[in-house]
C-alpha cells in the first residue's frame, strides 16, 4: 500500500511538472516574484525522492562505467 502511495505522488508530480492544462492548475501562480516557481520546486524535489524511492537516483543514470573509460580514439 505504502508503495502505490508512494507511485500515486511521483506521478502527481510528474503530470503537475509537465502541467498539460497550460497553467489553469497552479497552486502558487508562476507571475509573482521570486516565489512564483517554489511549487515547481517542491514538486520536483518529491518527484525526485519518489524516484529514489523505488532505485532510480538521477547521478546514476549519467555515471559512465569504467569499461566505457577504456575505449581510446586513435
Amino acid at each position: 500500500m505504502k508503495k502505490l502511495g508512494i507511485f500515486a505522488l511521483g506521478l502527481f508530480c510528474l503530470v503537475y511538472l509537465l502541467n498539460p492544462s497550460a497553467g489553469i492548475f497552479e497552486i502558487i501562480p508562476d507571475n509573482l516574484p521570486l516565489i512564483g516557481n517554489l511549487d515547481e520546486a517542491a514538486a520536483l524535489t518529491t518527484l525526485l525522492m519518489c524516484l529514489k524511492y523505488f532505485g532510480f537516483e538521477l547521478p546514476d543514470l549519467f555515471r559512465r562505467d569504467d569499461k566505457d573509460k577504456d575505449i581510446t580514439i586513435k
